[in-house]
């Protein structure tokens, strides 16, 4: 997988600082604080009843229910709209590995292969090259939509937008200056959590900070696959199994019989084993001392609704070795019709290497496959582990100066994924050392907010109107 740029090793850094500086002929700094609906904006609701067409149409109303339930709700499964409004603005031509759904809510604690906690990107469904400003002008409008579904003032919105983009240059500008090697092992750990609360100069904040971040990391390890397991399994006459909770688990067995059990799972029997060749040698041995056991669907996320999601239960040396896996069906990402990239044959592999690309460290057992199903339609899939130390944030119990410093910390992560796929001394150059970046895309984020609760007043009136069918879960 490769990502679109103008520059090769023989560029000097002056070069490469220069064509960063030129970037501003195409795109100023400035331009990026205007946003205003466009004459022929497409109908938001088509474009969500575009994405849902393909998916399973019992959990469509699902879906929806989840998006009616806030603005901030309806942003995170509103990354298609925002892909086709940022799309006609004027863009840097500054690409890099875009995340595509930048949302505060895609970045949280992880667990690296050596066990310990970073902080970092965490969907990558929608990854694909792009302008960079792409995910920063998604992540800041977030920042205000969840601001605002905590009752904060403008004044509080704006503030955690401007950390979080100031976060962002500042980030950059120190990427610019570093080795190649350096930026590509950079994390967010432990030590990065602590010099972000170092340099707030609120001492009350930085003791409720503290905790809070602690309590956040003592959560996160106990999100472990032995909890997943006690948690989403039960013991029964043939061992562990799956146990159901419909609509949202649903044990192969329970499922509407369009097809035979036995032909089921046969489909996600090659699935494993489709998958299994795409890891390195060492994790296919790994795997290979795993059997499996039980399969369940399992309703993900808010915009991912709808998607062919499974959960699989091996086991290992006894019902106590358990290894629990997600099998997510990757469909093509909101960006491509807008970026003009290469296409890829599997999107379950570009979700993949988008996400080796920008994450520091991975899961293990991260890979892709192909399946033709019963209905003879082939499908991609990503897989991965179900949990693995995840801690996920809350900004709806955060107060204004802690959703701050998260807006920083997602704000610094972002560019540190950024860097690794994209040139740091062109972006840094581009960005230069005044504001004029961080506040245009306050006002982009103000805009853009605005823009999101009309489309979600519009999402309202569809399922009034019975245009759309949507069901509280």
């Amino acid at each position: 997988m490769t990502v679109p740029s103008a520059f090769t090793a023989s560029l000097s850094p002056a070069e490469r600082a220069a064509y960063g500086r030129n970037a501003r002929r195409r795109a100023s700094r400035s331009c990026h604080g205007w946003y205003e609906t466009a004459q022929r904006r497409p109908d938001p609701i088509e474009v969500i009843e575009d994405q849902s067409a393909d998916r399973m149409p019992e959990l469509v109303p699902i879906r929806y229910g989840r998006m009616l339930e806030s603005p901030f709700r309806f942003y995170r499964g509103a990354a298609a709209i925002m892909a086709a409004d940022l799309a006609p603005l004027p863009n840097t031509g500054l690409q890099v590995q875009l995340c595509g759904d930048a949302h505060p809510l895609n970045f949280r604690l992880l667990a690296s292969p050596e066990r310990r906690l970073v902080f970092d990107i965490n969907d990558f469904d929608e990854t694909l090259p792009g302008p960079f400003e792409w995910d920063v002008k998604r992540l800041a409008a977030g920042f205000v939509t969840a601001g605002r579904a905590n009752g904060f003032s403008r004044k509080e919105q704006n503030s955690t937008v401007r950390a979080c983009v100031r976060a962002y240059r500042e980030r950059m500008r120190e990427f610019a200056g570093m080795r190649t090697l350096d930026i590509w092992y950079a994390q967010d750990d432990a030590d990065r959590l602590r010099e972000l609360l170092a340099s707030s100069n609120d001492k009350s904040l930085d003791r409720e900070t503290r905790r809070r971040t602690a309590e956040a990391a003592a959560r996160a390890r106990t999100r472990t696959h032995l909890r997943a397991f006690e948690k989403l399994t039960r013991v029964t006459a043939e061992g562990r199994r799956i146990a159901p909770d419909p609509p949202l688990i649903t044990p192969l067995a329970q499922l509407a019989a369009d097809s035979s059990t036995a032909g089921r799972e046969k489909e996600l029997q090659t699935l494993v084993d489709g998958y299994a060749r795409t890891l390195p040698s060492e994790r296919r041995h790994l795997l290979r001392h795993y059997r499996l056991v039980d399969m369940a669907r399992k309703v993900v996320g808010v915009g991912s609704v709808g998607t062919r999601c499974w959960v699989l239960l091996l086991l290992g040396r006894d019902d106590d070795d358990p290894l629990l896996l997600q099998a997510k069906e990757a469909q093509e990402s909101v960006l491509a019709a807008h970026t003009g990239g290469e296409r890829y044959d599997n999107q379950g592999r570009r979700v993949v290497a988008g996400q080796r690309l920008m994450q520091t460290t991975g899961d293990i057992f991260l890979g892709w496959t192909h399946v033709v199903g019963l209905d003879g339609r082939g499908r991609d899939f990503y897989v991965r582990q179900l949990w693995d130390w995840k801690g996920i944030a809350r900004p709806e119990t955060m107060g204004p100066g802690l959703l701050s410093l998260f807006g920083r910390l997602c704000g610094a992560s972002l560019a540190r994924a950024h860097a690794r796929s994209g040139d740091p001394l062109a972006l840094a150059a581009y960005l230069g050392g005044s504001d004029r970046f961080d506040r245009a895309l306050t006002e982009f984020a103000q805009s853009y907010a605005d823009q999101n609760e009309r489309d979600f007043a519009a999402l309202e009136a569809a399922r009034r109107s019975g245009r759309i069918r949507a069901k509280p879960m």
